[in-house]
């Protein structure tokens, strides 16, 4: 009787531990597996900055969290300069970026795109009592621009030489100053800055460029993430959660594209 017993506790015990071996060999690669690293430029409202509890927060960051969760994912954000995000993203630092990325034929060379998630254009930004129109009219102007942006390039193709900041708000906040006469950027970043500078005197104009489309970006060859955001977005799109989502951010119509 005693020795029946104690065959079938060394035989419980011994289960236990092939249990807890396979479970501390499983878990940490399980929990990595649910966790998404994800590369964005926080300085950059409203689509992605940090809130007063220094909180990610905007509409890239609740876009992606939204997806990821559809996933299956989590989301680990991590801020880092704008510039150096697609470096970073093809050197295995993150699983993806999502930072108002314009869809460019160049970095479609180095990295994956996802299907588009948002529709921008270029605006011009100048402090009241000047008349810009479009980008020729600020030929001999002190021009700002974010470093590696749509905003820079534009300028550069009409044969101008701009002042790059690391960061758009910067570039603004030399506008108020004095420090340039005029700053090209993506359209909503210029509004929220406006809106939450009332008594900085500054107007903006719609540039004469084509219409820009957002994506999010992974690293070369990662089809299996790509196809799983895109199928994603697409259902936002068709269930009315991406409506949901930027009428939370926006003023205006939800745009079809």
């Amino acid at each position: 009787m005693k020795k029946g017993l104690r065959i079938v506790l060394v035989l419980m015990l011994i289960v236990s531990l092939v249990a807890v071996v396979g479970c501390s060999n499983q878990s940490p690669a399980a929990d990595e597996a649910k966790v998404l690293k994800v590369g964005s430029d926080i300085a950059y409202a409203p689509f992605e900055y940090y809130d007063k509890d220094q909180k990610a927060t905007g509409f890239d960051i609740e876009l992606l969290t939204a997806i990821a969760e559809d996933l299956g994912y989590t989301v680990d954000f991590e801020s880092a300069p704008f510039d150096g995000l697609i470096t970073s993203v093809q050197q295995g630092k993150y699983d993806c970026i999502i930072s108002a990325m314009t869809i460019k034929e160049d970095r479609a060379k180095s990295v994956l795109f996802s299907d588009p998630y948002f529709k921008a254009v270029q605006y011009i930004a100048f402090n009241k009592g000047e008349n810009f129109e479009k980008i020729a009219d600020l030929a001999g102007q002190k021009i700002g621009v974010q470093l590696n942006t749509t905003g820079q390039y534009a300028v550069e193709d009409a044969g101008m030489n701009p002042e790059k900041f690391k960061f758009l708000p910067d570039a603004l906040n030399a506008l108020l100053i004095g420090g340039v006469d005029v700053v090209v950027a993506d359209n909503q970043p210029v509004l929220v800055f406006i809106e939450n500078n009332p008594n900085a005197n500054i107007e903006c104009v719609v540039a004469d460029t084509e219409d820009e489309f957002y994506g999010i970006a992974m690293k070369l060859g990662n089809t299996e993430l790509a196809e799983g955001i895109n199928t994603t977005l697409a259902k936002f799109k068709e269930n009315g959660k991406y409506a949901e989502i930027y009428s939370k951010w926006f003023k205006g119509e939800v745009p079809t594209f």
